[in-house]
């Protein structure tokens, strides 16, 4: 590793003091390093030629910095300070015993598909945004159910009326999808899913798409929506806007050390809240 960076939640107390050590666990192993909060502004020089991302906070982190990562092509190591901790890599307490490893090129890459979503802009063509986990069209602050007309590949397949409908990735099946009916995806699968909130009446069921497929989203409502990006980007939509999702031509490249097959080996674990922090 010649050049590394920190990307740290500054919310969590813990993070602040691990910078500091980890500062000079890098500088030991010769490489040259940047650390920046996740609310900081990070500009395309500093990502240039760095060879690794450490990520310090919990999931949440993960997906501010896959953000980050992901059109840079970098590998991001994930040191878990937060709760379940499904895509990081090593709990905090640990992270100074193993990120020695990591820094001497040990460990493997673990590709994540990602969605690249895009929304209406008031100001001329769409804005494209990426996402690691889910992209979400629901309703606004009242709650009445709005109707989302749906379409795959330019074929309508049915106008929802529900809460809302979610399209996860393979390692957003696990989160908001499953909370809400739908399937757990193997983390490598390049398919996605399209999962109804709360449904009223007609199809109920969530879908399994092609990695292929293109998805549309046309919000029809006399009420507020939104659509959100990983749950921490969001923008309004008004009636007749059409959001359209597609898989990403990044991925998320996150650094493993432990054996492939810890997907299986963790996920009851995690699901249980055995790998909960308290």
């Amino acid at each position: 590793m010649e050049k590394v960076g920190i990307l740290f939640n500054a919310r969590i107390a813990a993070a602040q003091g691990l910078v500091q050590s980890l500062t000079a666990l890098v500088k030991q192993s010769g490489a040259s390093l940047w650390a920046h909060a996740t609310s900081d502004e990070i500009d395309a020089r500093t990502l240039a030629g760095t060879d690794m991302i450490i990520s310090l906070g919990g999931d949440g982190t993960m997906l501010r910095v896959a953000r980050f990562a992901a059109p840079h092509a970098i590998p991001i190591l994930g040191v878990n300070l937060g709760n379940l901790g499904f895509t990081t890599e090593v709990d905090g307490d640990e992270a100074l015993n193993k990120i020695p490893s990591f820094l001497a090129g040990e460990g493997w890459v673990d590709k994540r598909a990602m969605l690249q979503v895009a929304v209406p802009s008031p100001i001329g063509g769409p804005t494209l945004l990426h996402a690691l986990n889910d992209v979400v069209v629901g309703r606004g602050a009242i709650i009445r159910v709005i109707r989302i007309k749906t379409s795959v590949d330019a074929q309508p397949i049915t106008t929802y009326r529900a809460d809302g409908v979610i399209v996860a990735t393979a390692t957003g099946s696990t989160g908001y999808s499953l909370a809400a009916g739908g399937p757990i995806l193997f983390s490598h699968a390049e398919e996605f899913l399209l999962t109804p909130i709360t449904p009223h009446l007609g199809l109920t069921a969530a879908l399994v798409l092609s990695s292929e497929s293109v998805v549309e989203l046309e919000v029809q409502t006399a009420h507020e929506a939104r659509v959100s990006i990983d749950g921490q980007v969001e923008f309004p939509l008004h009636s007749g806007d059409a959001v359209t999702i597609k898989r990403s031509p990044y991925t998320t490249q996150l650094l493993r050390i432990q054996p492939r097959s810890f997907f299986h080996q963790t996920l009851l674990q995690r699901l249980s809240g055995k790998g909960e922090k308290e």
